[in-house]
């Protein structure tokens, strides 16, 4: 399994993870316990239509025995740019999927950084991922080594984002949280991008996820459980 050398070196003392309650989240929050002495979890609320990815994350964190804190970040209520946020509509000229939230990735990294530096962390993990990511910009490893060098220069601090899927397919992550001993944590996340629950199996997220699991010749710990 390809983890892509530098940028995945996880380990040391503490980490913080941006945590959405998602199965690739949960995946790196695992990883990071393996790994870590410490480890923080963040979620964000910024008005998403799936919602349901909160509690999930509260869940999930606790069961982790991990710190857990929710930061609101209500601009992309405002901003109206995505059919993920709640009243948001695509932004008709962008060739990007409507799913897209312009600056999601960029902001979550930012405010965990602020949160990091303050609490004297310098390990930001974070579940993304260029294979298998919906055409989402922000999720390129070159977007993230780019922010990674931002966020050092500017808070003159050394931040290093460890990026555990950044060169995994789902299927392969799906493995990956087998190896971590995550899987049947997996049961208590949320993908559906409508916020369903039972997931709706036909948004971009749940294919996404299914192909994962069909790949590998696995049952969802999620679908298992309803």
């Amino acid at each position: 399994m390809d983890t892509g050398g530098k940028q995945v070196t996880g380990g040391g003392d503490r980490a913080v993870v941006v945590f959405s309650g998602g199965q690739d989240s949960t995946t790196c929050l695992f990883w990071a316990v393996n790994r870590y002495d410490e480890v923080r979890a963040v979620t964000f609320s910024y008005s998403q239509v799936h919602g349901r990815e909160i509690e999930c994350a509260r869940t999930i964190a606790e069961k982790a025995g991990v710190e857990h804190e929710t930061i609101p970040l209500e601009i992309f209520k405002h901003l109206n740019l995505s059919s993920l946020v709640q009243g948001g509509e695509p932004v008709e000229h962008s060739p990007l999927p409507d799913t897209f939230v312009p600056g999601r990735n960029i902001l979550f990294l930012a405010y965990t950084a602020a949160a990091a530096y303050k609490a004297g962390i310098r390990d930001i993990v974070t579940g993304v991922s260029q294979v298998d990511y919906s055409g989402y910009p922000d999720c390129r490893e070159e977007t993230i080594r780019s922010l990674e060098r931002t966020l050092v220069l500017g808070m003159d601090y050394p931040f290093r984002i460890v990026t555990p899927l950044i060169h995994l397919s789902k299927a392969e992550t799906v493995k990956l949280a087998r190896a971590e001993g995550c899987f049947d944590m997996l049961a208590f996340t949320h993908t559906c991008y409508r916020g369903a629950y039972p997931p709706c199996g036909e948004c971009k997220a749940c294919i996404l996820r299914a192909k994962g699991f069909r790949e590998v010749g696995e049952k969802d710990p999620l679908l298992e459980a309803l």
